[in-house]
């Protein structure tokens, strides 16, 4: 049988089990299932940056053709107690903390009727003296509300310090003083935020658009009162996440209350020009670097100091200045973060949150360094390749960014380039290549999973993870066909509901390595269960389970990352600003790949999301509204296929043994930590002008050369 199984073998690029279904339209979305009496919901947001509602008159609103009910602060379901996540006390109080926020919900039997029945609704809000309340939205270093607070996401120290960086740059040398600024940016998924839900004989059931149905679950029962075995989340197939359905959004809260409180199913999709309000966003960052190093390049003194936002209702710190604590070694190191309350929506977890703006600062400094030292950037970050963890001290598990470095110079044509700023000319097009490192950490959390084996001679295994669109039940069905020796179409997966075994939720990069193991092991325990089985197999079939919490949970001797090396050409038009990327090749070190095709297009996705952080992407905060003014995908503009014409990845053969049975890396991220870098690196080399704040948009590109006397054509 293991002769006839090669399609199975990790590593092999399997089209994805589930491609069929999604493009014949069987596999069913949040949104798509719809039990009979399914009403539909609307809501509506406040139209003040900050203030008290003084009123919402739902006359109008319930005389609409088809209107079931409006809830709104005043008559809404009451929770047991308020959510952990502020964001989430929706329709439960009178203050409005940012714009944006839900103040009602209309709820009628048609999608267009509830629309309609939302717009009715007539929502009064005044601050003191019933004027607006003042607001407040504008990210500045010299905020006299800044402050350092305890911990960043994901639990990280928000200041660390290591020697004396200030005393240690001062007698550097050769030394780089800079700022960088990344704007807000925005989680758009494919897939809108949706839920439906049905309430029924005391037991919830909720198909929601989400990055794990586990904490769905747990908020969910939590403040409604009901027992978490009284609730089912499902989230089968997500239409991308990113981060923005990395925890229970408004959405959900809403749909599971108008269900109870109508007693029909409600369906709930959120418009896309509400996102930025109520799904979280990438806040916007602050960066000044400072580094100092000696005449050949080694490095002795790094300093990264962060300053972001934060929602008045939520603390969220994007923890920028982390990977400077794992990337070069210098015996002198400063990282700190300072944080501004704001009356601005929570941010919150986006793509790499933190290694992204973070990579984006240092790498960019780095190159500006390697500029000041007349040295070869790709040199330079060899150079200062550490041996162990710079902030630990820790031996890295495996870390091969060097060998990143060198075979993506190679395959870059690298050696071919002239190191000159502004030297290559193609009549009105400056031409410049530029290069970044890339890093994210190798996370992994406790998960269980199940699988049996069947007379028939099939197999299933069932894990609570969640396909965001990445290729999860392929993989896992890879995972699972190698522990058991059998071809690939003899599994089948089941996931995506809080019915099966526990899993994490899938973000930071962690999925494939968290439920991976759990199935591993639990196709390890079925092989001796089956081996020790005499005769035929019973009905039922035969189960073995398997639960990770113990060896997850163990805190590692090593320090676990992976690593990358991105290199970028780009064209800048001199007559329009306009810049455009030529190509673009990403060389990563991320463990054993366990999928060619899937994990090459999660490193390619990654790459153009940084391309659209370089030249596309941003928000605006407006201060006068409080409000951003980008919110939809016309005006918030993504990278499309005709902005990215040559694009490689690639990665190199990293046997870690140190990681999880399988030896993986996590590939969903880290291909977009170090891009834009890349891209803005070699816009400088490109052109001699040195942009320090994203996107690089024609508007801010062309004043730049024509100021710096550049040449035009």
């Amino acid at each position: 049988m293991a002769a006839t199984a090669t399609p199975h073998l990790l590593g092999t690029p399997a089209e994805r089990v589930e491609g069929r279904a999604k493009v014949t339209g069987a596999a069913r979305y949040a949104a798509e299932h719809t039990p009979p009496g399914c009403a539909y919901a609307w809501p509506v947001p406040a139209g003040v940056a900050c203030g008290r509602l003084t009123g919402v008159d739902i006359t109008d609103a319930m005389a609409q053709p088809g209107a079931i009910a409006v809830l709104t602060p005043f008559n809404a379901p009451r929770f047991t107690a308020p959510p952990d996540d502020a964001e989430l006390d929706v329709l439960q109080y009178d203050s409005v903390p940012h714009r944006g926020w839900y103040v009602a919900l209309a709820v009628a039997d048609t999608p267009e009727n509830a629309r309609a029945a939302a717009a009715a609704v007539r929502v009064t809000c005044a601050g003191h003296g019933d004027e607006p309340e003042p607001h407040d939205v504008v990210l500045a270093e010299d905020h006299p509300d800044a402050y350092t607070p305890e911990k960043a996401n994901g639990g990280h120290p928000a200041h660390r310090e290591r020697g004396d960086a200030a005393a240690a740059f001062a007698s550097a040398p050769v030394r780089v003083d800079t700022g960088y600024r990344v704007p807000p940016l925005h989680n758009h998924p494919m897939e809108p935020h949706a839920a439906t839900a049905h309430y029924a004989g005391g037991r919830l059931t909720v198909y929601d658009s989400c990055q794990g149905t586990g904490p769905v679950r747990a908020v969910l029962a939590a403040l409604l009162d009901l027992p978490e075995d009284r609730v089912t989340v499902v989230a089968e197939h997500v239409g991308g996440g990113f981060g923005g359905k990395g925890t229970p959004r408004p959405h959900v809260v809403l749909a599971a209350m108008a269900a109870i409180h109508t007693g029909r199913p409600v369906k709930l999709a959120l418009p896309r020009r509400h996102l930025p309000s109520v799904t979280g966003h990438r806040a916007p960052t602050l960066h000044r670097l400072r580094l100092g190093a000696e005449t050949d390049g080694t490095l002795v003194s790094v300093s990264h100091e962060v300053t972001t936002h934060t929602s008045r209702v939520n603390e969220f710190v994007e923890q920028a200045a982390v990977p400077a604590r794992v990337m070069y070694g210098s015996p002198h190191s400063l990282t700190t973060h300072r944080v501004v309350p704001l009356d601005v929506p929570s941010p919150s977890w986006m793509r790499a949150p933190g290694e992204t703006p973070g990579m984006y600062a240092l790498e960019s400094a780095m190159d500006e360094l390697a500029g000041a030292l007349g040295m070869d950037p790709v040199d330079l970050r060899v150079r200062n390749d550490p041996a162990t963890e710079p902030d630990s001290g820790r031996p890295f598990s495996s870390r091969h960014l060097v060998e990143c470095l060198r075979e993506g110079a190679r395959r870059f044509g690298w050696d071919r380039r002239d190191p000159r700023p502004a030297a290559h000319r193609e009549g009105p097009f400056l031409v410049g290549t530029g290069v970044a490192a890339s890093t994210y950490p190798v996370l992994v959390s406790p998960s269980a999973a199940s699988a049996t084996a069947h007379p028939d001679g099939t197999y299933t295994v069932r894990v609570n993870a969640t396909d965001i669109g990445t290729g999860a039940r392929t993989v896992l069905a890879q995972v699972a066909a190698a522990a058991l020796a059998v071809p690939l179409e003899a599994v089948r997966i089941e996931i995506g509901s809080t019915r099966l075994p526990r899993a994490p939720l899938a973000g930071g990069s962690s999925g494939t390595a968290s439920w991976g193991w759990a199935v591993h092991r639990a196709c390890e325990a079925l092989t001796r269960t089956a081996a020790r089985h005499t005769g035929p197999l019973p009905d039922g079939g035969l189960t073995a389970t398997a639960d990770t919490a113990d060896e997850a949970r163990r805190t590692p001797p090593y320090a676990r990352h992976a690593f990358g090396a991105q290199f970028a050409e780009v064209r800048v038009d001199t007559v329009t600003g306009e810049v455009r990327v030529r190509r673009m090749l990403g060389v990563f070190a991320v463990g054993r790949v366990l999928n060619a095709r899937t994990a090459r297009s999660q490193l390619v996705g990654g790459m153009v999301m940084g391309l659209g952080m370089a030249l596309t992407e941003h928000s605006t905060m407006d201060a006068a509204h409080g409000d951003f003014t980008e919110c939809d995908l016309a005006s918030y503009h993504v990278p499309a296929h005709a902005d990215v014409p040559d694009i490689e990845a690639h990665w190199i053969d990293e046997d870690d043994t140190l990681l999880n049975p399988m030896g993986s890396k996590g590939v969903g991220e880290i291909g977009t930590t170090g891009a834009a870098a890349a891209i803005g690196n070699a816009v400088h080399h490109a052109t001699g002008v040195r942009f320090r704040e994203l996107p690089l948009t024609p508007d801010r590109v062309l004043p730049a050369l024509l100021s710096a006397g550049g040449p035009t054509a």
